[in-house]
Order: C-alpha cells, then sequence, then structure tokens
C-alpha cells in the first residue's frame, strides 16, 4: 500500500479540531447546522434510541467504534507506527537496565521524548476524517439525551457520555486487535 501522505502533519488535525469547536459553538446559533444533522441522525439512530436506548447505543457506538478503527488502520502509516513502537518499547527495556546510572538514564529519556512528536502526527491523522462528524454526533447525543429525558443504560450508567466511553473503550480493543491497528 502506498504510504505517501500518511507520515502526518499536524496542520489538517489543528484545522478539523478548529472547524469542530465553530460547529460545536454555533450549534444553538445557526440553525441549519443543527436541524441538518436532526434530520439526518433522528430518523437513523433515533430510531435505534427509541426502540431500545440499552441496546441501540451499544449498536452506536459499535458502529462508530468500527469506523473510527478503520480511519485509523487506512488513513495512518502502520508500518512507521509499528516502528516507533517498537524502538520505544526497546528504550524502556534499556531505561529498566539504567536505572542506576542517571545521566545514561537522561539520555534515554530524551530519545524517547524525540518519538514522541513523529507517533502522535502518525497516529492523529484519522482525526482529519473522524473530528468532525463526531463533534456533529456528540452534538447530537446530547440533544437526543436531553429531550429523553433520565436514562439509565442497562439499569447501571445514567450518563450517556460516560457509557459512550467505556463502551467505545471495549469496542476500541477489540477491533484494534481483530483489525491490527497500532
Amino acid at each position: 500500500m502506498d504510504n505517501q501522505g500518511k507520515e502526518g502533519s499536524f496542520r489538517p488535525i489543528i484545522i478539523v479540531m478548529l472547524i469542530s469547536l465553530v460547529i460545536a459553538g454555533l450549534w444553538d446559533k445557526i440553525p441549519v447546522i443543527k436541524n441538518s444533522i436532526h434530520a439526518i441522525l433522528n430518523p437513523s439512530a433515533g430510531a435505534l434510541l427509541l426502540w431500545d436506548v440499552s441496546w441501540g447505543m451499544t449498536f452506536i457506538i459499535l458502529i462508530i467504534t468500527l469506523i473510527v478503527t478503520l480511519a485509523q488502520k487506512y488513513a495512518t502509516d502502520q508500518v512507521a507506527l509499528k516502528e516507533l513502537k517498537k524502538e520505544q518499547k526497546e528504550i524502556q527495556k534499556q531505561m529498566k537496565e539504567f536505572k542506576e546510572h542517571p545521566e545514561k538514564l537522561m539520555e534515554l529519556q530524551k530519545s524517547q521524548f524525540k518519538l514522541f512528536p513523529k507517533q502522535m502526527k502518525l497516529s492523529m491523522r484519522a482525526i482529519a476524517f473522524t473530528g468532525v462528524p463526531l463533534i456533529l454526533f456528540f452534538r447530537w447525543f446530547q440533544d437526543f439525551f436531553v429531550n429523553l429525558g433520565d436514562v439509565k443504560f442497562f439499569g447501571i450508567i445514567g450518563s450517556w457520555i460516560l457509557f459512550y466511553f467505556i463502551i467505545a473503550i471495549i469496542f476500541g480493543a477489540i477491533l484494534r486487535k481483530y483489525l491490527k491497528v497500532v
């Protein structure tokens, strides 16, 4: 697979974050944003949630997590990320060996610190594709659950965002392992 353009850059991430902030800030001020998203999601995701809030939300989270995981897999240079992670593990191993030698430990920490920006650039690239849709979904969820009232997911969790993050972490771990995403 051609990895050109997958090396990553902070520019698209910053642009997507700015667009997301603008959308979130204008959600209630410009009705066309809110109304168009509601027109799309109410008959689809909203119908699932009205059918059964717990299972509907679980299914929606699975779909969102699958899309984000696939974007991460195909929008990033997985080979370079694997190499960086391998390098980090090697440095951590050396750091354990040299924990009694502060000067060598400091040198290893500096080399490990140099890897962080590279890894972040590579792994954050998928945000350019998924950032705005996720913000739109989250704003819609917020409106939907405010209108729905008091909800408990599977009789335990009363916060939609907490439920989302718990289930997304579980699905994310499973999907990343199954799809071999770094």
